[in-house]
């Protein structure tokens, strides 16, 4: 089972995307998705670096707080 964390959105280009969730940025891939991504979305992505789903900001904000305020904030995202 994986736990995905939802990262949002600091700057596209094309099909590539920057993602940031806990202070960490890494690049992903935006090939699985059928639906435009702009500054601000949230995105679940897989381990491989695929983004594959849009999250609705309320239930990405809330997610992060309930991890954070768990003392589950991955310290390092890779």
């Amino acid at each position: 089972m994986c736990l995905s964390v939802p990262s949002r959105v600091v700057e596209t280009d094309g099909k590539i995307a920057r993602v940031e969730a806990f202070g960490h940025r890494r690049q992903v891939s935006l090939l699985m998705l059928d639906e435009a991504v702009v500054e601000g979305d949230y995105l679940l992505v897989q381990a491989g670096g695929f983004a594959y789903q849009k999250v609705a900001p309320a239930q990405a904000e809330a997610a992060l707080e309930l991890l954070e305020s768990l003392g589950l904030a991955p310290p390092q995202l890779q």
